[in-house]
């Protein structure tokens, strides 16, 4: 396991390549190039918000819906697009696999992070949405970095399970696109938490995105401290996961090019 992680470390030039090469190729053939990452997730907020205002009449009993929806699509966008793309990474680069030997949970790692850059852009919507509706975060801003590392943690743990069975169950990648919905409408991203009947509450109460999407919400615009018992489970759980596959991954990489 120690030399397994020294030799991600001596690949980390490769982990750079891969993320800059990621965020480059995203919107390579695109006239607008890197403003997508901000007209993103501004057209996901305008599409939700005639969805659930317009058409469905709801969100009128939330302060600062369009707020509270562009802060729970920004991180959604985040986590959906870091778990797809991690899910796929090592397929996606079984060529070079099957010529170069290579740490495998080094492609979903990179996702991760390009993603996270992602992220950061998404950020700015929520700022400038943050003083349209003249919503000034407190003292509680300086948790931000602690909750992008639990996030991170988070979807490594996630990304580097789902690479490793992709490679032997390629149907994951299929039924994810079902689970990831399936999550989007158990969290509370277009929707309040509390509207849940109590019976299913505890969906939300147990859901690690709806925690995460929540802490943000906190931060951001309640003025809150988040709930850091729930994250603090899910930090630890997420590093027991983590080092668990990489421990897999070490020991098994041979099945891996044996699959491919």
């Amino acid at each position: 396991m120690k030399t397994y992680l020294q030799e991600i470390l001596r690949r980390k030039d490769l982990l750079f390549y891969l993320v800059k090469s990621g965020l480059k190729a995203e919107h390579r053939n695109s006239y607008l190039g890197y403003f997508w990452w901000l007209l993103d997730p501004l057209l996901n907020v305008l599409v939700y918000y005639f969805l659930v205002v317009i058409i469905l009449g709801r969100g009128d009993d939330v302060p600062n819906y369009p707020l509270f929806l562009v802060i729970g699509l920004v991180v959604w966008r985040w986590i959906s697009s870091a778990v797809n793309s991690s899910a796929k990474s090592i397929l996606r680069y079984s060529s070079i696999i099957n010529q170069v030997y290579l740490p495998k949970s080094i492609f979903p790692l990179s996702f991760t992070i390009s993603q996270m850059f992602n992220f950061l852009f998404g950020l700015i919507v929520i700022a400038i949405f943050l003083a349209i509706f003249g919503v000034m975060p407190e003292w509680h801003i300086v948790y931000l970095p602690l909750l992008i590392l639990i996030t991170m943690l988070f979807l490594m743990a996630v990304g580097f399970v789902l690479a490793y069975v992709t490679v032997f169950v390629r149907d994951i990648d299929n039924i994810l696109t079902y689970v990831t919905r399936i999550f989007f409408y158990a969290s509370p991203i277009i929707w309040v938490g509390g509207r849940l009947p109590p019976e299913y509450s505890f969906f939300v109460d147990i859901n690690p995105i709806a925690i995460i999407v929540t802490a943000y919400r906190d931060i951001l615009m309640n003025h809150q401290t988040p709930d850091f018992i729930s994250l603090g489970i899910i930090t630890v759980i997420s590093i027991v996961v983590g080092a668990i596959t990489l421990y897999h991954y070490s020991k098994n990489e041979h099945k891996i090019i044996k699959a491919l």
